[in-house]
């Protein structure tokens, strides 16, 4: 039996669901997941939690508020100019509270997503950078099918 230590590679179904149950990723209908322990595709709360499971093991992971995707950030909440939004996308793109936006990251390399809380009437956008779930109680199912 193979056990989950730091650098496995993992094939696994999860489910990531927040404190209503509402589940955020379910991928246990569809293909597995892979993924590598510290490899940043997890929180590391979720990968230490994962550490020393077994090749077939299923688990229920709960983790407490903050815990997995750290504590709401009051200064990641901001006001994003119409100007900017219209040289970063598409100038013509309404946007309607609770759409999730992806704005490119300073290097260009990768990218980071705001929802947004609110519309002025001069088109400027309140954008939350927090993630989703910060700030709550996570549950993470998991069941490990592979463990390089």
């Amino acid at each position: 039996m193979s056990t989950v230590q730091e650098g496995s590679f993992l094939t696994l179904h999860y489910r990531l669901s927040g404190p209503d149950g509402q589940v955020v990723i379910d991928t246990f209908e569809g293909q597995p997941a892979t993924l590598s322990i510290g490899g940043g595709e997890l929180s590391p709360a979720i990968e230490q939690r994962l550490i020393g499971l077994e090749e077939g093991d299923h688990a229920t992971i709960d983790l407490a508020p903050g815990e997995a995707f750290g504590e709401r950030q009051p200064d990641m909440v901001q006001w994003v100019a119409r100007k900017l939004l219209n040289e970063l996308g598409d100038p013509h793109e309404q946007y309607a509270l609770g759409d999730v936006v992806q704005f490119p990251t300073p290097d260009g390399l990768g990218s980071y997503a705001g929802a947004v809380r609110e519309v002025r009437a001069d088109g400027a956008v309140l954008f939350d950078f927090n993630h989703p779930l910060a700030g709550q109680p996570v549950r993470f199912e998991v069941q490990l099918i592979g463990v390089l």
